[in-house]
């Protein structure tokens, strides 16, 4: 019999390597949404003929086949403790002002079970940023400042927990 255990979504890492950082941490993310990768149908309709025993019908009959499309990866956003790294922004901004044929990055989120052992992996392909917000700030507050970054992705997919593709 396998094991079988339930992951929780409060342990995870994500890894996003990205150029010309000397900080040891760019971000440290509380929060990662959006990964989501769909299928598309396509809706074939066909008329066909139709037998009602050995008569043939008046007229024929619409067929629906759905086939399989186009795959797509949503955006992903990536919620994060502002530190005094302004790696995320430079990122941002390198792209904003049209250089973004080599900002692309790759990524992995790893989930780990109660031991601390890596048991799920997903990764991301082609990142590039599309948005980034900072959250409200208040002269009452005590919460950490957030910032948030909406990354387009153009490939997201689930790897083996060492990281290799399945097969």
């Amino acid at each position: 019999m396998a094991d079988f255990e339930v992951l929780t979504n409060s342990r995870f890492y994500l890894e996003l390597k990205l150029q010309g950082s000397n900080d040891l941490i760019d971000g440290y993310f509380i929060e990662c949404q959006g990964f989501k990768r769909t299928q598309e149908a396509i809706e074939i309709a066909e008329v066909t003929a139709q037998k009602w025993g050995s008569k043939p019908a008046p007229r024929g009959r619409v067929i629906r086949t759905k086939l399989p499309g186009n795959a797509k990866s949503e955006n992903i956003t990536l919620r994060y403790g502002m530190t005094i790294s302004p790696t995320m922004w430079k990122w941002f901004q390198t792209v904003e002002r049209g250089n973004w044929a080599k900002q692309f990055r790759d990524g992995d989120l790893s989930i780990y079970d109660q031991g601390g052992n890596t048991k799920a992996r997903f990764r991301f392909l082609g990142a590039w940023p599309m948005s980034y917000k900072i959250g409200d700030v208040k002269a009452y507050g005590s919460d950490f400042q957030i910032e948030e970054l909406e990354l387009a992705v153009n490939e997201f997919m689930r790897v083996q927990p060492d990281g290799n593709e399945y097969s």
